[in-house]
């Protein structure tokens, strides 16, 4: 079944008090915009669509040609921002996913969860939960006795006994696409002039349609990006899951909590890296490497053996056994033949 996405990026994301805009803050050397886009590529059919608002023409320059382009002209909700895709996607049958650019930590493989659920629901929405012990902010997610999703409800407006559930909407949705398009347009306005998304589940169990939720064992996933705050948690998080990865396919790392390492580079087994040490942008490190203390690596090559000790490395290829003296920098240099 053909798979589209959208990704709201429309917000103008006041509390993060910059001229920038939210979407364009860096996360891990990217903007917060492209996790998002990254994320939902890896599991559709064509470039997913980004709907874009506040600073429109500065996303679109960011995000360029990995992405289509809907535009909401009024803040106007979440409904109505998916609704601006209808035009580059209303003709297309399938499964749609939803999901938020200020939502980076979201898993490729927690969103093919999801993708399957829905491909096996005879009803029209599938969507994300997660179970947190502190649920302010957060829309609840109201189950039925047999266990059935029947409403999402606002913090806002939720009565005592709904402000107790733990279940919590996580903000990543799948709905057939027959089925998404009508149903917004029945979605009624907020008292406060807004049109929710979430409204479409109580649309969608009106209609006698089935609604599903996943819910991710990882409570990390459902963590926005609000304010700066937030997205120096997000970092933390993300550099965690990082270092992780890398250590568990056979890099040693000093101390993980002083080591960066962005998502687009690529390190060799057996490599050892020291505190203060920055692999940035493409770099790709080969294996049986010493780099730190006090390093930092922007998009360049690194050959296998080398040590790099408080050096400074930028658009530069290092070849084999290269050993770099304390206070190097390179800058669009070649050290020697690359192997």
């Amino acid at each position: 079944m053909r798979i589209s996405s959208v990704v709201l990026a429309a917000g103008h994301g006041t509390r993060m008090k910059s001229a920038l805009p939210k979407m364009l803050h860096p996360l891990a050397g990217k903007p917060l915009v492209m996790h998002a886009l990254s994320t939902a590529a890896a599991l559709t059919d064509e470039p997913p669509v980004v709907v874009v608002g506040y600073g429109e023409d500065s996303v679109r320059k960011a995000v360029g040609s990995t992405a289509r382009f809907a535009v909401q002209e009024k803040q106007l909700g979440t409904a109505n921002a998916v609704q601006a895709a209808e035009g580059l996607l209303g003709d297309e049958t399938g499964l749609i996913l939803v999901t938020y650019a200020d939502m980076p930590l979201l898993k490729s493989e927690t969103l093919h969860h999801l993708v399957e659920m829905q491909l096996d629901n005879p009803g029209p929405i599938s969507m994300l939960s997660v179970v947190l012990d502190d649920p302010h902010g957060f829309g609840r997610v109201i189950r039925g006795k047999d266990g059935s999703v029947r409403a999402i409800v606002e913090e806002a407006v939720a009565n005592p006994e709904q402000l107790a559930v733990r279940e919590l909407n996580a903000s990543a949705f799948v709905f057939r696409s027959e089925w998404l398009w009508p149903a917004l347009r029945m979605v009624r306005i907020s008292p406060k002039g807004e049109y929710y998304l979430t409204d479409l589940v109580e649309i969608a169990v009106s209609e006698g349609g089935q609604v599903r939720a996943f819910c991710t064992q990882d409570p990390t996933e459902a963590v926005g990006v609000n304010t700066r705050v937030h997205l120096s948690e997000v970092e933390a998080i993300l550099r965690r899951r990082i270092n992780t990865a890398w250590m568990l396919a056979g890099v040693t790392m000093v101390d993980p909590a002083t080591t960066y390492i962005e998502p687009e580079v690529e390190i060799g087994r057996d490599t050892v890296i020291y505190p203060n040490t920055w692999l940035r942008g493409n770099s790709r490190i080969a294996g049986n490497c010493v780099l730190g203390p006090n390093t930092m690596v922007i998009d360049s090559q690194v050959g296998a053996g080398c040590t790099l000790t408080a050096a400074i490395v930028e658009n530069s290829e290092v070849a084999a056994m290269t050993h770099l003296e304390p206070y190097s920098h390179l800058k669009g240099e070649c050290s020697g033949k690359m192997e």
